[in-house]
């Protein structure tokens, strides 16, 4: 579909939008990422317009939306860690410095031991322990069946808890 209009194009838009914005949020669970999703997506199709399959249009934009998604949850803003104390506390409500200073440093060490575990626990505990994601998120990020990052997830924290206990640390692996 070289030939492709701006109008036909706009067409397209209007006729596929809502399936584009459904498979965004079905993958990223956030309606404003989505929807910036949606707006990539066919900013991406309208620049690569030329590649259109004639008669696939629907398959070529599901996919678009489905990488951009998937480029999204890999993206480093996405990745980030924030750290126990890290957040703004009201004052006169901050716990006493040694106290915040003992709960970085256990929670360091577990960040620490999750970097040092083997594959594929590694990845499954950084998403759900460190990074707070669901079993169901991080089976969408890591490509696997929630059932396998269940188990996964399990057997990573059983392995954590018994490397924290040899090296003497005592703080609580997140739930």
């Amino acid at each position: 579909m070289a030939n492709i209009t701006r109008e036909s194009f706009s067409a397209l838009v209007v006729q596929y939008e809502r399936l584009v914005y459904t498979i965004c949020f079905q993958l990223v669970r956030d309606s404003a990422a989505a929807e910036d999703l949606t707006q990539e997506t066919f900013l991406s199709a309208y620049l690569h317009r030329d590649a259109l399959p004639e008669g696939y249009e629907r398959q070529w934009l599901g996919r678009i939306a489905a990488n951009k998604a998937k480029d999204h949850l890999q993206s480093a803003w996405n990745r980030r860690t924030v750290l126990p104390g890290d957040q703004e506390l009201a004052r006169g409500l901050a716990p006493p410095a040694e106290e915040t200073a003992l709960r970085r440093s256990a929670a360091a060490e577990i960040q620490e031991a999750i970097r040092a575990m083997k594959e594929p626990y590694r990845q499954v505990c950084r998403l759900c322990l460190l990074e707070e994601r669901s079993v169901e998120e991080a089976a969408l990020a890591l490509g696997r069946p929630a059932k396998t990052v269940y188990t996964q997830l399990s057997r990573g924290r059983r392995l954590l808890r018994e490397q924290l206990e040899r090296s003497g640390t005592h703080g609580s692996i997140p739930r």
